[in-house]
Protein backbone atom coordinates (compact mmCIF):
# COMPACT_ATOMS: atom_id res chain seq x y z
CA UNK A 1 0.00 0.00 0.00
CA UNK A 2 1.39 3.45 -0.29
CA UNK A 3 1.40 5.94 1.91
CA UNK A 4 -1.24 8.60 1.81
CA UNK A 5 -0.23 11.50 -0.40
CA UNK A 6 0.71 15.16 1.42
CA UNK A 7 -0.84 17.87 0.67
CA UNK A 8 0.86 21.08 2.25
CA UNK A 9 2.11 18.32 5.45
CA UNK A 10 -1.61 16.69 5.53
CA UNK A 11 -2.45 13.53 4.90
CA UNK A 12 -4.88 14.03 2.00
CA UNK A 13 -5.07 17.60 1.96
CA UNK A 14 -8.28 16.94 4.07
CA UNK A 15 -7.46 19.01 7.62
CA UNK A 16 -10.12 18.38 10.14
CA UNK A 17 -12.38 16.92 7.51
CA UNK A 18 -9.48 13.77 7.51
CA UNK A 19 -11.91 12.46 11.05
CA UNK A 20 -15.20 12.52 9.33
CA UNK A 21 -15.57 8.89 8.70
CA UNK A 22 -18.88 9.58 6.27
CA UNK A 23 -16.32 11.48 4.44
CA UNK A 24 -14.07 8.48 3.60
CA UNK A 25 -17.21 6.38 2.95
CA UNK A 26 -18.55 8.69 0.31
CA UNK A 27 -14.93 9.19 -1.32
CA UNK A 28 -14.63 5.53 -1.59
CA UNK A 29 -18.22 4.62 -2.87
CA UNK A 30 -16.82 7.62 -5.44
CA UNK A 31 -13.39 5.98 -6.53
CA UNK A 32 -15.65 2.45 -6.69
CA UNK A 33 -18.09 3.69 -8.73
CA UNK A 34 -16.48 5.41 -11.20
CA UNK A 35 -14.20 2.39 -11.48
CA UNK A 36 -17.14 0.67 -12.20
CA UNK A 37 -18.51 2.85 -14.91
CA UNK A 38 -15.93 2.76 -16.81
CA UNK A 39 -15.77 -0.83 -16.54
CA UNK A 40 -18.78 -1.01 -17.46
CA UNK A 41 -18.99 1.51 -20.46
CA UNK A 42 -18.54 -1.54 -23.22
CA UNK A 43 -21.75 -2.80 -22.31
CA UNK A 44 -23.78 0.23 -21.17
CA UNK A 45 -25.37 -0.96 -18.55
CA UNK A 46 -25.69 0.54 -15.02
CA UNK A 47 -24.95 -1.25 -11.46
CA UNK A 48 -28.48 -1.47 -11.26
CA UNK A 49 -29.24 -3.02 -14.27
CA UNK A 50 -26.97 -5.51 -13.70
CA UNK A 51 -28.06 -6.26 -10.54
CA UNK A 52 -31.96 -6.68 -11.39
CA UNK A 53 -30.60 -9.08 -14.28
CA UNK A 54 -28.64 -11.04 -11.76
CA UNK A 55 -31.75 -11.34 -9.59
CA UNK A 56 -34.06 -11.99 -12.29
CA UNK A 57 -31.79 -14.58 -13.04
CA UNK A 58 -31.86 -16.07 -9.70
CA UNK A 59 -35.69 -15.37 -8.92
CA UNK A 60 -37.40 -16.15 -12.42
CA UNK A 61 -40.53 -14.61 -11.80
CA UNK A 62 -39.29 -12.11 -8.92
CA UNK A 63 -41.98 -9.82 -8.96
CA UNK A 64 -41.21 -6.08 -9.73
CA UNK A 65 -41.97 -5.00 -6.40
CA UNK A 66 -39.98 -7.54 -4.52
CA UNK A 67 -36.99 -6.89 -7.06
CA UNK A 68 -37.10 -3.10 -5.67
CA UNK A 69 -37.59 -4.03 -2.30
CA UNK A 70 -34.21 -6.53 -2.31
CA UNK A 71 -31.94 -3.76 -4.35
CA UNK A 72 -33.63 -0.92 -1.85
CA UNK A 73 -35.11 1.01 -4.84
CA UNK A 74 -38.05 2.81 -5.00
CA UNK A 75 -40.85 1.60 -7.13
CA UNK A 76 -40.41 4.79 -9.91
CA UNK A 77 -36.75 3.89 -10.32
CA UNK A 78 -37.36 -0.34 -10.06
CA UNK A 79 -39.87 0.88 -13.09
CA UNK A 80 -37.61 2.93 -15.38
CA UNK A 81 -34.76 -0.14 -14.34
CA UNK A 82 -37.27 -2.92 -15.61
CA UNK A 83 -38.30 -0.65 -18.53
CA UNK A 84 -34.78 0.03 -19.93
CA UNK A 85 -33.96 -3.30 -19.10
CA UNK A 86 -37.55 -4.44 -21.39
CA UNK A 87 -36.30 -2.14 -24.13
CA UNK A 88 -33.45 -3.87 -24.68
CA UNK A 89 -35.03 -6.93 -24.99
CA UNK A 90 -32.71 -8.39 -21.96
CA UNK A 91 -36.26 -9.68 -19.63
CA UNK A 92 -40.37 -9.81 -20.31
CA UNK A 93 -42.56 -8.84 -17.73
CA UNK A 94 -45.98 -11.57 -17.48
CA UNK A 95 -48.89 -11.03 -15.23
CA UNK A 96 -47.89 -12.99 -11.61
CA UNK A 97 -49.47 -16.72 -11.58
CA UNK A 98 -49.77 -15.81 -7.34
CA UNK A 99 -51.19 -12.60 -7.83
CA UNK A 100 -52.70 -10.98 -10.67
CA UNK A 101 -51.64 -7.47 -9.94
CA UNK A 102 -47.59 -7.83 -10.15
CA UNK A 103 -45.29 -7.93 -12.55
CA UNK A 104 -43.51 -11.22 -12.49
CA UNK A 105 -39.99 -10.74 -14.27
CA UNK A 106 -37.94 -13.19 -16.17
CA UNK A 107 -34.71 -13.23 -18.25
CA UNK A 108 -34.33 -13.61 -22.15
CA UNK A 109 -32.11 -14.92 -23.95
CA UNK A 110 -30.65 -11.71 -24.61
CA UNK A 111 -30.50 -10.95 -21.01
CA UNK A 112 -28.86 -14.03 -19.98
CA UNK A 113 -26.28 -13.24 -22.31
CA UNK A 114 -26.19 -9.78 -21.29
CA UNK A 115 -25.65 -11.28 -18.06
CA UNK A 116 -22.76 -13.37 -18.28
CA UNK A 117 -20.96 -10.89 -20.00
CA UNK A 118 -21.48 -8.37 -16.89
CA UNK A 119 -20.70 -11.46 -14.70
CA UNK A 120 -17.03 -11.60 -16.41
CA UNK A 121 -16.76 -7.82 -16.19
CA UNK A 122 -17.83 -7.77 -12.38
CA UNK A 123 -14.69 -10.24 -11.79
CA UNK A 124 -12.45 -8.06 -13.36
CA UNK A 125 -14.22 -4.89 -11.27
CA UNK A 126 -14.10 -7.30 -8.01
CA UNK A 127 -10.52 -7.83 -8.76
CA UNK A 128 -9.01 -4.81 -8.92
CA UNK A 129 -10.93 -3.46 -5.58
CA UNK A 130 -9.89 -6.87 -3.79
CA UNK A 131 -6.55 -5.93 -4.83
CA UNK A 132 -6.65 -3.28 -2.24
CA UNK A 133 -7.07 -5.62 0.84
CA UNK A 134 -6.12 -9.17 1.90
CA UNK A 135 -8.75 -11.85 3.14
CA UNK A 136 -8.88 -11.25 6.22
CA UNK A 137 -9.67 -7.62 5.46
CA UNK A 138 -12.20 -8.08 3.24
CA UNK A 139 -13.81 -10.19 5.10
CA UNK A 140 -14.06 -7.41 7.93
CA UNK A 141 -14.86 -4.85 5.45
CA UNK A 142 -17.80 -6.29 4.32
CA UNK A 143 -19.20 -6.85 8.08
CA UNK A 144 -18.13 -3.87 8.80
CA UNK A 145 -19.86 -2.07 6.16
CA UNK A 146 -23.25 -4.52 6.33
CA UNK A 147 -23.37 -2.68 9.64
CA UNK A 148 -24.06 0.39 8.13
CA UNK A 149 -26.30 -0.53 5.59
CA UNK A 150 -28.39 -3.19 6.83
Amino acid sequence: MNAPALIDGEAHGLGGLNDILGLHIRLAHGAVYRHFTETFAKIDLTQKQVSALWLVAEYPGISQVDLGRRLRMDRATTMTTANRLQQRDFLRRERSVSDGRKQALYLTEAGAEALEVAKSIIAEHEAWLKSRFNSAEIEKLVEMLARIHE
